[in-house]
């Protein structure tokens, strides 16, 4: 693969942001042909599929954010020479050909791309078939620009293939695949880990904890939480599951409150067991798998717990180790939580839909790892490079 001068992705993404901008009305009009086409019985997937201009305007700046970020190819981390006159160079190098495979969301399609190209790499489009139309047209889009500037249409390339077709191509890909990203539900992560035969590297699934404790201000408390789970539901960074520390002060009736306001809002609140007699009305949590589960809906579960070290270990068993926050005043308890709980991120006294490339500083995000190799958090930019070690020497052997 020819490592491209900056100055050339720079001709491309300008070349990118005009195209889109010229096409907007085609763009629109090939996401309505989807969104006819879609069930809207899954509410969080359809917010997913839509573009609208407000979209188009997200996709042009993510463009334009990457553009203006430094180029990560070429970056040297290390330099130094050995006393047998060797000198090593640890510099950034692209991961080569990246696979995605994702659902619904086609600025994805803009985001994935900017961000692999701009560091050099090829990407595999896998959309999800809800968004072909608006994936296509978007594609075409990208390969107008590389052909503008002289470029081959391959560095981007979008996979039209149904389940068997791409359990077959993750087994035997016609070209070399060096790392694959599924952002999307379980089924997607394990049934990409299952099949493929290079780096896979996790994303996208949320079930977020938030533990309320004894020291927390309740009225903080609250809007955190309300927060965190109604503000985008669609949202792998949403919150799932509440536990409530038995020694807060005035525990029954917060508890109580914190049930109304949710159901106010139109959240569905599922009760554990040590809450039934308190909160009579609601459903209770059918199966201890519920603990694990991410709703991608307005439904969240609350359940009491009896201290900081229970409330960690239940997050470690069962979250999707993505985002977890304590509620709390105490500095030092919030320390203990936010180094113990095994999530991407931790949180104090904050909503978890801060988990997001955007947000965090990063820029746009290919997706949101709960790998721990070989990153952890907002896959940007900076972190769709791998190295490499460049070594000079004048004939040295190893005795």
């Amino acid at each position: 693969m020819n490592l491209l001068s900056s100055s050339k992705k720079h001709d491309v993404l300008q070349s990118m942001m005009r195209i889109i901008n010229e096409r907007r009305e085609d763009i629109i009009k090939a996401n309505e042909s989807d969104l006819k086409a879609f069930n809207r019985d899954d509410q969080a997937l359809y917010d997913r599929l839509v573009v609208n201009q407000s979209k188009i305007d997200g996709m042009i700046q993510a463009i334009r954010e990457v553009d203006d970020q430094d180029d990560p190819v070429g970056r040297e981390i290390s330099n130094v020479t050995l006393d047998n006159g060797l000198k090593i160079i640890n510099k950034t190098d692209p991961f080569g050909t990246i696979m995605i495979i994702y659902e619904s969301r086609p600025d994805v399609t803009i985001e994935a791309a900017v961000l692999a190209f701009k560091a050099n790499n090829k990407i595999l489009l896998k959309g999800g078939k809800e968004a072909g139309h608006s994936n296509r047209i978007l594609v075409e889009c990208w390969h107008s620009a590389l052909e503008e500037n002289d470029l081959k249409k391959d560095w981007i390339t979008m996979l039209e293939m149904n389940r068997e077709e791409t359990q077959e191509f993750l087994r035997n890909p016609s070209e070399k695949l060096d790392l694959i990203v599924p952002r999307g539900g379980e089924r997607l992560i394990d049934f990409v880990k299952q099949h493929a035969r290079c780096a896979v590297l996790i994303s996208g699934r949320g079930n977020n904890f938030a533990y309320v404790s004894p020291n927390a201000d309740w009225k903080k408390s609250i809007e955190v939480i309300i927060n965190a789970k109604t503000n985008k539901i669609s949202g792998c960074n949403a919150l799932d599951k509440v536990l409530i520390d038995k020694n807060l002060p005035q525990f029954n009736e917060r508890v109580k409150m914190l049930n109304t306001t949710l159901q106010e809002l139109g959240v569905e609140v599922i009760v554990d067991e040590s809450l039934t007699t308190m909160l009579p009305k609601n459903d209770v949590l059918s199966s201890e798998n519920t603990w694990s589960e991410e709703f991608l809906a307005m439904k969240i579960v609350i359940g009491s717990i009896d201290n900081l070290t229970d409330a960690i270990n239940k997050i470690n068993t069962y979250s999707g180790r993505h985002s977890s926050v304590i509620l709390t005043e105490n500095d030092n308890e919030a320390q203990t939580f936010m180094e113990q709980v095994d999530s991407a991120a931790v949180y104090q006294n904050a909503s978890t839909r801060f988990t997001d490339g955007g947000q965090m500083g990063v820029g746009a995000e290919l997706a949101i790892s709960t790998d721990k190799l070989h990153h952890r958090g907002p896959l940007g930019l900076k972190q769709l490079v791998t190295n490499k070690y460049y070594v000079y020497g004048d004939g040295q052997i190893r005795i």
